[in-house]
């Protein structure tokens, strides 16, 4: 081999074992353990990822964590506040958008900070930067949200946490807590209009071609009181498209929506040829329903009817009962009851057993 040829070969070695050096990174853990914590609101995750630093018998808060907003010596920022843990940006991110303490803020990830005050406040930035190491590089005008907090006084945590301390159907309240002080805020999700844009969505895609998905969207729409499209959504699955059909469900779902609506007598038609189709335990609940919406007298049809039809099968006696129990028959419920004491399997016994004796005292079992 020629000496040139000796000297390029040795070049690309060499070039390919300093890329090699360059590229390769050991993977050792950090000093500061990272964690991420969720919460779902609706269809809504909100997630925190973020370093968790200890107290190590340190002075926290106005040392460590310094008040307000400062140059750290470092980086391009000359008022930064706190990054909300530790090494790389603490993140939060909403998969729609929410709000936070009652401001708007759009669907994505955002670097969390916080400026604390020494009398108890605090300012929440969620910044369009969620890249960068610490606060050392945040620009005031990256931000997406400020929010003003008070502060808590808690019991000592000695490794910075994250957790969702409270939760309802619409919102929860995000924390920090560490050393011994709490910062809390309120995050607010508009369940209902993010899961019907979504339904709504879904349904001019694939999911729109099955049935079910429609009665499923007709009931939450129900439930959610948006009547009107819970009417269209259900008369897609009766009729109309290449899957309609009638079926116990999609009928018994649209009586009780003309029912909500005030058109009682298409409502109660309805009711009659769902329960033609329904099996013993779907007509109880058919027949239990008209009770709780004070139908009564339709209710004691219909669960006559399912005696009749499914030869006396407990759960029609039951349900029959109850009809019974609803206008103060009292006598006949009784008696109902008792015949569905005979036939019921012993896990239910207890139940019935309990309703017997409500109506022995003339009390109503509904």
């Amino acid at each position: 081999m020629k000496q040139s040829n000796l000297y390029a070969a040795f070049v690309v070695t060499t070039m390919l074992f300093f890329s090699v050096q360059t590229n390769a990174q050991l993977q050792t853990p950090e000093g500061s353990q990272r964690a991420q914590v969720m919460q779902r609101v609706g269809i809504t995750n909100i997630t925190i990822d973020y370093g968790r630093p200890s107290v190590k018998e340190r002075e926290i808060w106005g040392k460590l964590v310094p008040y307000g907003y400062n140059n750290l010596g470092f980086g391009t920022s000359t008022a930064a506040p706190w990054r909300a843990g530790a090494n790389n940006n603490t993140t939060i991110e909403f998969t729609h958008d929410v709000k936070i303490e009652g401001k708007d803020i759009k669907a994505g990830k955002y670097g969390l900070h916080v400026a604390l005050n020494e009398d108890g406040g605090a300012t929440i930035i969620c910044s369009k930067d969620s890249n960068s190491w610490g606060s050392y590089f945040y620009d005031e005008k990256k931000d997406a949200l400020r929010v003003d907090v008070k502060t808590k006084e808690a019991s000592h945590t000695e490794t910075l946490t994250f957790l969702f301390p409270e939760y309802e159907a619409n919102s929860t309240v995000a924390a920090l807590r560490w050393e011994k002080k709490e910062i809390p805020f309120k995050i607010e999700v508009d369940v209902k209009n993010i899961v019907m844009s979504g339904i709504e969505s879904d349904l001019r895609n694939s999911p729109g071609f099955t049935q079910s998905n429609w009665d499923n969207a007709a009931n939450y729409a129900f439930n959610a009181g948006e009547l009107d499209k819970a009417l269209e959504w259900v008369n897609t699955s009766i009729s109309g498209s290449f899957f309609s059909k009638e079926t116990f469900g999609n009928l018994s779902l649209k009586s009780r929506i003309l029912a909500k609506q005030g058109n009682t007598s298409e409502a109660m038609a309805l009711v009659d040829k769902a329960a033609k189709m329904g099996n013993v335990t779907q007509v109880f609940q058919l027949g239990t329903g008209l009770i709780g919406q004070g139908q009564k007298d339709k209710a004691l049809e219909i669960l006559k009817n399912n005696v009749k039809n499914n030869d006396g099968a407990w759960p029609s006696n039951f349900g029959l009962a109850r009809a019974y129990s609803a206008t103060g028959d009292y006598k006949n419920a009784i008696k109902s009851i008792n015949v569905a004491m005979t036939k019921a399997p012993d896990r239910f016994k207890p139940r019935l057993t309990g309703a017997l004796e409500k109506l022995n005292k003339g009390e109503d079992i509904n």
